[in-house]
């Protein structure tokens, strides 16, 4: 399954479950599996199995044609991609207080997947090493952050930008006293 689908029936899932204000446990108890799981499937973490995406959409008491008629709607090709700041949506990647995350886009380009997002770190915020299955693009829009990978540490301010494999096991940290910035990058390859 491609990353640009997995992202949009994340994204899907969680939208309902907001918009009808039921909590991760509501949608865990009605679909029968664990609150854990359904934050996992929200947040791109894991891929379900069919047959617990049918008891999630089932448990959001939503008809399977409209859910799955209006994700193949966001996949349409276009050559101009418009996402209004209003549009982005605030996602938690991993359990760390203080690191906002927002989606701005995400895309099939070729063999790759790519995924646009907007993040800022509060100072003084803290989290373990984190890893990701892409490459990563960092362009620091404002402040100051320090990247510490297991052997090295390299500070960025605005306007710098890295790039880096983000299966190197990694960090950002906001030592600063302002919010930190960034636009973030994701390249997803297509696995073969």
């Amino acid at each position: 399954m491609e990353h640009e689908v997995i992202v949009q029936i994340s994204n899907k899932i969680k939208s309902i479950r907001k918009e009808k204000n039921l909590t991760l446990q509501d949608i865990a108890d009605r679909a029968g599996v664990t609150k854990g799981l359904i934050s996992q499937i929200e947040n791109s973490r894991t891929i379900p199995s069919l047959l617990v995406l049918i008891q999630i959409i089932q448990a959001l008491e939503v008809d399977l044609d409209s859910f799955f008629a209006e994700l193949s709607r966001y996949s349409q090709e276009t050559k101009i991609i418009v996402q209004r700041k209003s549009d982005y949506e605030r996602f938690e990647k991993e359990p760390a207080s203080g690191y906002e995350y927002f989606r701005i886009f995400t895309k099939k380009m070729g063999q790759s997947t790519i995924d646009i997002v907007l993040l800022e770190i509060q100072p003084g915020s803290t989290r373990d090493f984190v890893q990701t299955e892409a490459f990563e693009y960092k362009f620091i829009i404002s402040g100051s952050v320090k990247y510490v990978f297991r052997d090295q540490e390299i500070v960025l301010n605005a306007g710098d930008s890295l790039l880096f494999d983000g299966r190197l096991e990694h960090n950002p940290v906001n030592e600063g006293e302002v919010p930190v910035q960034m636009l973030v990058v994701y390249f997803f390859e297509q696995k073969r």
